[in-house]
Order: structure tokens, then C-alpha cells, then sequence
């Protein structure tokens, strides 16, 4: 009987797995061809069926008779795929997700749900062949992909996080959006005078706010010019006015972007942008994506859209990925404190090693960049639950430090969401 049983579980699981692997796409080849808008994809995809029975001509028959819509329906799942497989930023983005993943796959290949996820076809064929002597089909057609919606699915089902539930646990994060200016020079002052400039910022602000992230608008900060100034005067920092202002307003990331205008034949010109995502403790680069318009004459403003819708959505997937990394190793703050100039070296050493301490008590890991007889500069990561704002970080520092009887005080300069800007005077 126990192996009877046995045998009737193997073959419903053969049968199951059947069902499951049936939904799959035959070919699962696709190409994007660009980011129609903040929700949708245009992907131009493979399809192939092969023909059913059990003679080459039963094959060819049923080819003939059903190819041209089993071909297509295949394309349709390929277009699925590749923005949940593949591509330089899928939507299951490592192993842990594309586990979980597999326990619905039916669930979003059944031909039922494909329309959710498929808003557009078009009409046109771009290539048909027929394979294997005739005995399959072969379609390539584009269509558009709603990857907000496949997302959104995605976060129902558990399989990836869901962006309220990160958002409880280490809240939004705030953006900035800049343009790329030569050192020394003011982002702010180029988006006050170049309207290409501007219109390149509203376009990912807009982008942005589609997708529920906070932005940070540089121009309406204030008190910006004297925390930046506060900020250059410590340490030797070069004058990046981005990676300052950044800092200064508590981002954590900022984006920079720059644009050109090429020449695309027959009397158009098509417009590139390049745009660099940057977390904003560490300047380190988390993503970069050129993008282009059509060529066109005139219409620059149009071009300049076409083209960062073509590179913000690309970057905007590693800032996800940064995001749910984050979570992994706590909520990351950036401490900068500077010594003055009247301790001797004994003093220094002293309120160096109190300050380590204190760093180390208080954080889940650090990371030591600078440390010199008037700067200390730390990355740390802290608890969520317990350092939950820059203003906690302050507070243990400045408790911790205190009970350590220094010959320093400890003060602050400025407190905000990323960054904690210390100074220790002389007592």
C-alpha cells in the first residue's frame, strides 16, 4: 500500500512540475529596446512553437494551423522573462529571489495572467521563419511590458521586498538630482540658467515621485551655502559641489547627469544623456546608464525625455539594490569630527581611542576612512530599531564620549539625516 502510495505522489509531482515547466517560454530571448515611461518597458521578443503529433507532417500541419498564435504567445512570456530574468538590472535580482520565484512560476506565465503583465503588441511582424524542416515557428514582434505591475505581484507573493515593508524598516530614501558641472562650479547656479538642465532634473524628479521615492530638491534648501561652507573647511576635501551638497541636505543618494547633442544623419540631431547614480556617505558609484533619443530636427526638450527615460530606469534598479542591502547591515551614518588645533599628541591619541570606542560600542559594523590629529572620519551602520534618526547617533557618541573624562568636548556642527558633523574643543 506505503508503496503505491509512494509511486501516485511521484507521478502527481512529475505531472505538476509538467504544468508548471509547461508555462515557461520555449525560446526566453528578448532584447529591451526602451523605457516607454516610469511603469512600462518596450521589449522586442522571440517566440517558438513546435508543432504537435507524432509524424513530421502531423508537425508541419498543426504548425501551419496553430504556429503563428503559439509563437507569439511564446514571445509574450519571453518579453515576461527576460524583465524578471534578465537584461543588466531583472527584477530577481539574485539567487534568494529567483528561489522563492519558482514556487509561482504559473502563476505568472498562464496565458490568463500574461494580459496583466502585456499591455501592447505590435501589429507588426519583424521576422518570421519556420524551424526544424518546417516542424516550428519562429516570430520576433515588440511589446510592452508593465513592470510596475510585474513588481508589484512580485512584492504580494513575498518573492521580492516590498517597498513599505523596507520603508518601515529603514525608511525612503531621499534623492537628490544634479547636473554635472567642472569643479568649483555650483549645480544649483546651472539649473537656475540652463533650461535643458532643468527640464533633464524635472524629467527624474518626476520619475521618481511615479515610484514613491523621496526627493530632495536642491534649490529649495536652505541654510545650503553655510553647511556647505562648514563642510569645506574640514580636511582638505576637494570642492565637488555635488558630492557637498548631497551631504548637506541629508541624501542618500544622489544622482548627476549630462547631456549632449550628436549628429543622427539626414539633418536630426538625437540628444545623449549619462547618468550616474552615487550613494551619498561614501561618493561611491552605484550605477551608471547612457541614454538616447530618436533623431529628430528641433523638439530638443522631447529628446531630452526620450533619452533619460531610456537611462533613469536602468540606475534606478541599483538604487534598489543598494537599498535592500542597506537593510542587511543596518541603517548607515557618516561621523566627521574635528579636533582643534591645542591638544598636544597625548590628548589627540587619547580622544582618538574614546572615540573608537564609542563607535564601536554603539555600531552594528564601521569603516575607518580618515584618521589624523584634526580629522576623524567614520562610515558606520547601526541598529534601525535604536538608531533610528542622526540625532540618536549624537546623543550615544556625545553620552559614551563624556564618561571617557578626555581632556576634549565633544560639540556638534551639524546633525541631519545622513550625516554627523562633530568638533571637540579644548576644555
Amino acid at each position: 500500500m506505503m508503496k503505491k502510495f509512494m509511486i501516485l505522489t511521484t507521478i502527481l509531482m512529475l505531472v505538476m512540475t509538467g504544468m508548471v515547466l509547461g508555462q515557461l517560454p520555449v525560446s526566453k530571448q528578448a532584447t529591451l529596446m526602451e523605457s516607454v515611461s516610469s511603469a512600462e518597458v518596450m521589449v522586442e521578443a522571440t517566440g517558438i512553437y513546435n508543432g504537435e503529433g507524432k509524424r513530421d507532417k502531423q508537425k508541419q500541419k498543426d504548425v501551419g494551423k496553430n504556429g503563428m498564435a503559439g509563437a507569439t504567445l511564446d514571445a509574450k512570456k519571453s518579453a515576461v522573462y527576460f524583465v524578471l530574468f534578465s537584461g543588466t538590472d531583472p527584477l530577481l535580482s539574485n539567487a534568494d529571489e529567483q528561489q522563492k520565484f519558482k514556487g509561482h512560476e504559473g502563476d505568472f506565465f498562464k496565458s490568463a495572467n500574461l494580459s496583466k503583465y502585456v499591455t501592447y503588441e505590435d501589429v507588426k511582424v519583424i521576422k518570421k521563419v519556420k524551424i526544424d524542416g518546417g516542424k516550428g515557428l519562429k516570430v520576433v514582434k515588440r511589446f510592452k511590458v508593465n513592470k510596475a505591475q510585474l513588481t508589484q505581484d512580485l512584492e504580494a507573493k513575498g518573492i521580492i521586498a516590498a517597498r513599505a515593508d523596507l520603508a518601515d524598516t529603514i525608511g525612503n530614501p531621499f534623492i537628490m538630482v544634479l547636473p554635472a558641472v567642472e569643479k568649483g562650479k555650483s549645480p544649483i547656479d546651472l539649473l537656475r540658467t540652463d533650461q535643458s538642465a532643468k527640464h533633464a532634473a524635472a524629467v527624474i524628479e518626476s520619475y521618481l515621485t511615479a515610484r514613491q521615492y523621496d526627493v530632495v530638491v536642491p534649490e529649495q534648501q536652505e541654510s545650503m551655502e553655510a553647511l556647505n561652507a562648514a563642510q569645506l573647511e574640514l580636511g582638505d576635501r576637494e570642492e565637488d559641489y555635488s558630492y557637498q551638497l548631497a551631504l548637506s541636505v541629508g541624501s542618500d543618494v544622489y544622482i548627476e547627469y549630462s547631456g549632449s547633442v550628436e549628429d543622427a544623419g539626414y539633418g536630426t540631431q538625437k540628444y545623449a544623456l549619462v547618468v550616474r547614480a552615487y550613494e551619498t556617505t561614501t561618493a561611491r558609484l552605484l550605477g551608471t546608464e547612457t541614454g538616447y533619443s530618436q533623431g529628430r530636427k528641433g523638439e530638443l526638450m522631447v529628446s531630452i525625455e526620450e533619452a533619460m527615460n531610456d537611462a533613469i530606469d536602468k540606475v534606478l534598479a541599483r538604487i534598489t539594490n543598494y537599498w535592500k542591502q542597506d537593510v542587511s547591515k543596518g541603517l548607515q551614518y557618516k561621523l566627521v569630527f574635528n579636533l582643534s588645533s591645542e591638544f598636544d599628541e597625548d590628548q589627540v591619541e587619547e580622544i582618538q581611542f574614546a572615540i573608537m570606542d564609542a563607535i564601536e560600542d554603539m555600531s552594528e559594523k564601521s569603516k575607518e576612512n580618515i584618521v589624523t590629529n584634526q580629522t576623524i572620519d567614520y562610515l558606520i551602520w547601526c541598529d534601525p530599531e535604536t538608531y533610528d534618526k542622526s540625532s540618536k547617533v549624537y546623543r550615544s557618541v556625545k553620552k559614551y564620549f563624556g564618561k571617557e573624562g578626555t581632556d576634549g568636548t565633544l560639540r556638534k556642527v551639524t546633525v541631519n539625516r545622513k550625516m554627523v558633523l562633530l568638533k571637540i574643543d579644548y576644555e
